[in-house]
């Protein structure tokens, strides 16, 4: 039987998501943030080897949006930043799950299916924690670590190396939803020719589908 997953997605404040999207107005940056993080749990949701979903936020409208998509919200109530928020959610996710492994997934990824996640995950056998990076060849966007193993997240600037030096094996696979975040304008342009999760189309087609 193949090792089953849970997911921990971060969802930072919504106000304070999105800043190099500055040409978009405030309540489309927060609006676009919300749809990525709904897009992105929905997908995990729908991935068979995914046991549960978590969400680590402190933002209030998030956190009641993600659970009634279905979610299991953890208050980031240290706020001490992704990587902290991440170990903690990594925690109660595997106190919860003990024989699942934990992931770490992006919140702004609206083109990943199910499909794809179920395929870098069952890749994930081939070491006790992997990653998959993204488009850009810089960033992290899946970190993943087998049931008993620390997931020890290292996302941020240079996370791609950052986990690679830790010992993270990287996984290269066909997977352009899982590699696509959301970012800057460029992204959002290529994001906009690309099948994408229903939340997020919505608020695109606000923008007439365009950056």
């Amino acid at each position: 039987m193949p090792q089953q997953w849970v997911i921990v997605v971060p969802v930072k404040e919504l106000r304070l998501a999105k800043t190099r999207l500055a040409h978009l107005p405030a309540d489309l940056r927060e609006e676009l943030a919300l749809a990525g993080a709904r897009d992105v749990v929905a997908a995990a949701a729908a991935c068979p080897l995914v046991d549960a979903v978590y969400v680590v936020t402190n933002d209030v409208l998030a956190a009641q949006t993600l659970a009634r998509d279905g979610a299991r919200v953890i208050a980031d109530t240290a706020d001490s930043g992704l990587n902290a928020a991440l170990r903690d959610g990594a925690r109660v996710a595997a106190g919860w799950h003990p024989r699942a492994g934990v992931a770490a997934l992006s919140s702004d990824l609206p083109a990943m299916s199910p499909g794809e996640l179920g395929s870098a995950l069952r890749a994930a056998s081939v070491a006790p924690r992997c990653f998959v990076p993204d488009d850009n060849h810089t960033g992290t966007t899946l970190l993943m670590a087998a049931a008993g193993v620390a997931l020890a997240p290292e996302f941020g600037a240079g996370s791609r190396e950052l986990h690679a030096r830790s010992g993270a094996v990287e996984l290269d696979g066909d997977w352009p939803g899982l590699r696509c975040d959301i970012d800057t304008p460029a992204d959002l342009e290529r994001a906009a020719g690309s099948p994408l999760g229903v939340h997020t189309a919505r608020v695109l087609a606000q923008l007439g589908g365009s950056a």
